[in-house]
């Protein structure tokens, strides 16, 4: 009998799961096409967080990702990770994030990246915000960023999370 409700409880839910928007597949901006904006949950006290998504350009023209606004942090910068002799270097992308026509950029870890600077409440495990990115062509787009575990597991895998976005 247990099984029995289990399996209707389940059978019952089953469509709120899979049409959630949480869950979306695709995050359209004119030809821009944004893949699961996700942040790892930051350490208590912490003020510096990393964001990561891929940004795949179906257009024939080059767009750019000049900048990133959220409420959730007092300043936000593009950067690039880079090892040399052994050494990480991280540098601001003042020009932001150049996005080739038919091509795909991905924001990763020890890659090109967003930075939350001056977070006032660190990002916890399984919370959402949002924070909109500014294009060169596309214009503004709203984006909700999905907070993965501190290790950032799970945040790389963009077919596993994909979340939505509406475009200006």
């Amino acid at each position: 009998m247990k099984n029995l409700i289990f399996l209707i409880t389940l059978a019952l839910s089953l469509p709120c799961l899979l049409f959630s928007p949480a869950l979306a597949h695709e995050i359209k901006a004119g030809s821009l096409e944004i893949v699961h904006p996700h942040a790892p949950a930051m350490l208590p006290g912490a003020a510096v967080g990393g964001g990561f998504m891929t940004i795949i350009n179906h257009g024939t023209a080059d767009d750019r990702l000049l900048s990133v606004t959220t409420d959730r942090s007092g300043k936000v910068e593009l950067h690039q990770m880079s090892m040399e002799n052994d050494v990480m270097k991280m540098r601001a992308l003042k020009d932001g994030i150049p996005l080739p026509a038919g091509k795909t950029v991905k924001l990763s870890h020890g890659g090109a990246h967003v930075m939350f600077k001056s977070v006032a409440d660190p990002f916890v495990e399984g919370e959402t915000f949002d924070a909109t990115l500014h294009f060169e062509t596309a214009g503004a787009v709203e984006v909700e960023f999905h907070v993965d575990s501190p290790d950032g597991k799970g945040g790389d895998d963009d077919s596993a999370h994909q979340h939505h976005a509406t475009g200006n």
